[in-house]
């Protein structure tokens, strides 16, 4: 169906290099070429930066915006903006929680608290004692409830390990100081795929006999599933997160209300693992999952 071609900005808190964004922009373009929708993407992990970005994004006139929202008091007052200004909004990955706040008419993500829950659970199942969560953002919401509800569903002694998720170099020697600094630790939870896949490194190299699991998945990460260098991973489909904010948009801009009832959608988690990962490969290899 041929329709006008709308202006749509999506803008979110990734890293350059985090091929967790990859997937997200890759969803939001493949729904913007369905919908001849022209898609502007932009991103700044800064809380303020990325306030900044959707003010432009207001500036310029576009019809719609998505917006993930890591540190909700910096940018929702932005986000708020653009509501106000007639322009629909809606949310992705970050904010569940304080999405409606700022007037955002629909979420699409997980729950992380339940998400971190679920994947502590899985920890004291397979027998974990001590567990590092390893936090890549600091100041991100998201994450922190990840790691409170590993806490929770775990039952076990979980400590925090702060490092800069932009340097994956630095992130992989923190990690093996830590492990050779306390033996103790037998799980290594990290919170996003390349995170994960460079704490496999620090375990080794830090001669420890740590297990690895991890939140978020890609392609390389489903390999080291398959050989078993990670445990398993909680997967929220990044891919679907990005299509289905920008598709909503689409429909908010056609017929005035978007995906959900105002209710967040959720897109996960799942547990993705050996006896799984098969399923979910040759996804993985088209930038799916």
């Amino acid at each position: 169906m041929d329709t006008d071609r709308a202006v749509v900005a999506m803008v979110s808190h990734g890293a350059p290099g985090d091929t967790f964004w990859d997937l997200v922009r890759k969803g939001a373009e493949d729904a913007a070429k369905k919908d001849n929708i022209e898609l502007r993407y932009s991103s700044d992990p800064q809380a303020p930066n990325q306030a900044n970005l959707v003010q432009s994004a207001i500036d310029s006139g576009v019809d719609g915006i998505a917006v993930t929202l890591p540190n909700a008091q910096a940018i929702g007052p932005a986000a708020k903006a653009a509501v106000d200004a007639g322009i629909p909004v809606v949310g992705l990955n970050a904010g569940m929680n304080d999405y409606q706040d700022y007037g955002l008419t629909g979420f699409f993500g997980q729950d992380e608290k339940v998400a971190g829950t679920l994947a502590g659970e899985r920890l004291k199942e397979e027998g974990a004692k001590k567990v590092l969560c390893v936090i890549h953002e600091q100041g991100n919401s998201s994450q922190e409830a990840r790691c409170q509800g590993v806490k929770d569903g775990a039952g076990a002694n979980v400590e925090n390990l702060y490092v800069n998720g932009q340097d994956l170099t630095s992130v992989t020697s923190t990690i093996q100081a830590k492990l050779a600094q306390d033996p103790s630790v037998d799980y290594v939870m990290s919170l996003v795929a390349p995170v994960g896949l460079a704490a496999v490194n620090s375990v080794k190299d830090a001669g420890s006999q740590a297990k690895v699991a991890t939140f978020d998945t890609n392609a390389e990460l489903v390999e080291a599933i398959k050989d078993g260098r990670i445990r398993f991973a909680v997967d929220q489909q990044p891919y679907v997160q990005g299509y289905m904010a920008v598709d909503s948009l689409w429909l908010a801009m056609r017929n005035g209300s978007t995906i959900g009832g105002g209710r967040p959608v959720y897109t996960g988690p799942a547990f993705v693992d050996k006896g799984n990962v098969d399923k979910i490969e040759e996804a993985a290899k088209a930038g799916l999952r």
